[in-house]
């Protein structure tokens, strides 16, 4: 499992400092009264230079002995302020999220970017830990064309780690990619019956061609690229996005891949899997249009671990025959898990046996629950990571997919596994009811993992350090080939921003 060497260092600085203790950790007295003197302050919206679409930090709350509440003191515990030196009105948007467990997250989106920016944290009238933390400029906001030109100093700047193991384990199957050859190939194999973009990214520009009928979803790819390239500058590249929801590349190793990007992987082949479409989309949406994100759901992550409801949940539609098991299961053992769809789609013919249908359940809901199952859709089940990062332990159907993480969980620690068919089910349930606290730790486990490994900063790590390794295998020149047509960033008139970099090398 790996950690971004910025989480590693803050969460050890966590756990060493005087008196303190895991969130949430066995024995951990929780004080009525934080401390603005001890209670702790970090994280990368302290830093000019990691652009973000939220940028966030942290706030743990600590009596005046030092010792880390582990409940909240009360969501309105602790104000944040973000005002300009030099602008008396800063359009930024500022949401304190209250994690229950005596720490906060605090997200603020910025609409325009500044010449510095003070961050002022306050307990009261009372200024917290080395508040208020200074952001020297300039300061860019998430529309603002200006990348860095040295990836190595972005990559420093965004505290990414050196590597990711489902990268080298994707590339390792292509000791070289040839653009001229993949060209020629993969629109006649792929193109006729499956969805695929062709990108182009020459000097930091994004070019694109489409194949297929149903393309819709490049407008996921397309936003990230842009949103990417107006933070670095990328190599240039030249590579193939899976637009459907199904991994393509069925060869064996032994035979002639073509190298495909796709947001799901498995076991029977051969794709190079990126953070699917959903978990890219909430970061760059995130306090935007989209509600459901990393940080949103760990504002909302339901009752105390003790209130939660005992039976096990699951709300969806019914995409695999083991869903339809599953629904079966619940109503033959209703004081153990409460499982319904909410839309039939692939088996309506089967509708009276398993319906009626249930209203929709907000997810935030879900975590009402002690015990959360995950179970495939016609792929990997894409809400994972939002299940991870509740106040509840997941029971994880064990599966041929998977997505970019997946490899790094480990069964028992950071979630309960399940069987394929799902036959040991209850016996896993009966066992977290019967294993309360243990159950406890694995959930605190998986929620300190989403934590750590798939926030905004992780997500742009994953996919600038993706491309930077399959450009390094490239034998021949990217091109802006034939019928490729430009992905142009969009112009923002009402908040537009001056770029120093841009400056500097007009004037060179």
């Amino acid at each position: 499992m790996w950690f971004s060497v910025f989480s590693v260092f803050w969460w050890l600085l966590l756990l060493n400092c005087p008196g303190a203790v895991r969130p949430g950790a066995p024995g951990a007295a929780a004080a009525a009264v934080p401390s603005a003197a001890q209670t702790l302050v970090w994280g990368p919206g302290l830093e000019p230079n990691m652009v973000l679409p939220a940028r966030f930090f942290f706030i743990q709350a600590a009596d005046s002995s030092g010792t880390n509440l582990t409940a909240s003191p009360g969501e309105k515990t602790f104000e944040v302020k973000i005002v300009s030196s030099v602008e008396k009105f800063t359009r930024i948007w500022i949401q304190v999220l209250d994690r229950r467990d005596g720490s906060f997250l605090v997200r603020y989106r910025m609409y325009a970017s500044y010449s510095d920016l003070h961050i002022h944290v306050l307990l009261g009238n009372t200024h917290v830990a080395k508040s208020p933390y200074f952001l020297k400029g300039p300061v860019y906001h998430e529309g603002c064309d200006c990348p860095q030109p040295s990836g190595s100093v972005w990559q420093d700047d965004m505290h990414c780690p050196a590597s990711f193991s489902q990268i080298d384990r994707d590339l390792a199957l292509f000791p070289q990619v040839d653009p001229e050859r993949n060209a020629q190939e993969i629109p006649q194999r792929f193109g006729q019956r499956q969805s695929l973009c062709h990108y182009t990214i020459k000097d930091n520009k994004i070019y694109i061609k489409t194949f297929g009928e149903h393309v819709g979803f490049r407008i996921f790819m397309d936003a990230l690229l842009l949103s990417l390239t107006r933070k670095v500058r990328l190599p240039d590249v030249e590579f193939f996005v899976n637009l459907g929801d199904w991994p393509l590349e069925k060869r064996r190793p032994t035979e002639k891949l073509h190298p495909i990007f796709s947001w799901c992987g498995s076991n029977d082949t051969r794709d190079i899997v990126m953070p699917t479409y959903d978990l890219t989309e909430s970061v760059l949406e995130t306090m935007g249009r989209v509600s459901l994100d990393m940080m949103s759901v760990q504002a909302n992550t339901g009752p105390p671990w003790p209130e939660k409801n005992g039976t096990a949940f699951w709300r969806g539609r019914d995409s695999c025959k083991e869903r339809l098991e599953l629904v079966k299961l619940a109503r033959a053992h209703p004081n153990m898990v409460d499982a319904a769809f909410t839309n039939f789609f692939f088996f309506k013919h089967d509708e009276s046996l398993y319906g009626p249908l249930v209203k929709h359940v907000s997810f935030f809901d879900f975590f009402k629950y002690k015990y959360q199952i995950n179970v495939d859709g016609t792929v990997a089940a894409y809400r994972l990571p939002y299940l991870l990062a509740g106040d509840s332990v997941v029971l994880k159907q064990d599966s041929g997919y998977y997505e970019h993480f997946y490899k790094q969980l480990r069964p028992w620690e950071h979630y309960i596994p399940v069987r394929a068919d799902l036959g040991d089910l209850l016996e896993k349930i009966q066992w977290a009811r019967d294993h309360d606290e243990e159950a406890r730790k694995i959930a605190v486990a998986g929620q300190q993992f989403a934590r750590n490994n798939l926030m905004g900063d992780s997500i742009f790590c994953y996919y600038y350090k993706l491309f930077q390794a399959y450009a390094e295998l490239q034998v021949s020149e990217p091109k802006v080939r034939q019928g490729m047509q430009p992905v142009d960033q969009p112009i923002d008139d009402l908040f537009p921003c001056s770029c120093h970099r841009t400056r500097v090398k007009d004037e060179l």
